[in-house]
């Protein structure tokens, strides 16, 4: 079998399922955007794995299903997940809980938000992880020469966790805060709370694999999610099972089902 995978990069996560499923017997090329053009030329593979939720290739997997090549993961799902607002919604219709939000230009915040509502913190309306954010402790702060929009969250003080799943599998390490997937953490054994959320999440949106990004705040005690991911690099899955070979196998057996 032909299959694609549309990624930011050869190497990481994608190059180790490049390498697996070659081992197997199929045929892969992966797609940066160094050599990705959307056109009818992507169309000779049998299917996508979608590893980058970038615009550049959510926009293939959208020219791919138009034309019955299955995606996995959903296009869709993917995008939702790059897009914060409507990330933000999807989890709290998942009925987990989510810190306050606000968005506006900078002086409209300035204007409106009393210094009780921070810290908060901005985030990118287009992205995933820790890049791009900033944390205002007042709102002396939010001094933005900007005249577009900033989406704000409330920053929320607590323990930081980074929550992994792949099928029924869970992997949950505690983090520092603000820091990204690639930063060193330390396993936690279980959390029932937190794995009940896990499962919350993906059968909500039947999703194979995934992570969500989880703080246990300190005052209340309760769990607020502040981020999710369709696909990330599992850098701290500290489990036996072996990522690359179970998400292959969850992937190729997807495409089987997408094909009947």
């Amino acid at each position: 079998m032909k299959i694609g995978i549309l990624s930011k990069r050869t190497g990481n996560f994608a190059g180790k399922i490049k390498s697996y499923l070659e081992d197997i017997g199929h045929q892969v090329s992966i797609y940066t955007a160094t050599n990705l053009c959307i056109n009818d030329s992507l169309l000779e593979n049998d299917f996508y794995i979608l590893k980058s939720k970038h615009l550049l290739y959510l926009y293939a997997g959208y020219f791919l299903e138009s034309n019955k090549i299955p995606v996995v993961p959903d296009t869709s799902l993917s995008h939702i997940h790059k897009d914060r607002i409507e990330s933000y919604f999807a989890i709290k219709e998942t009925g987990l809980l989510v810190p306050f939000v606000c968005m506006g230009t900078p002086n409209a915040l300035k204007s409106q938000l009393p210094n009780h509502y921070f810290p908060l913190i901005s985030k990118p309306v287009f992205g995933s992880g820790s890049k791009g954010i900033r944390v205002y402790n007042t709102i002396k702060d939010l001094n933005v020469e900007n005249e577009e929009y900033i989406y704000l969250e409330k920053y929320i003080e607590g323990t930081h966790y980074i929550a992994y799943f792949i099928e029924n599998d869970f992997c949950i390490c505690e983090k520092k805060p603000l820091s990204n997937e690639h930063s060193e953490m330390k396993l936690i054994e279980t959390d029932d709370e937190i794995e009940e959320s896990l499962k919350k999440w993906k059968q909500k949106y039947k999703l194979l694999f995934g992570h969500l990004d989880i703080i246990r705040e300190n005052k209340t005690n309760k769990l607020f999610v502040v981020d999710a991911g369709t696909f990330p690099e599992f850098s701290n899955w500290k489990h036996e099972i072996d990522p690359v070979s179970k998400i292959c196998e969850l992937m190729l057996k997807k495409y089987q089902e997408v094909r009947k």
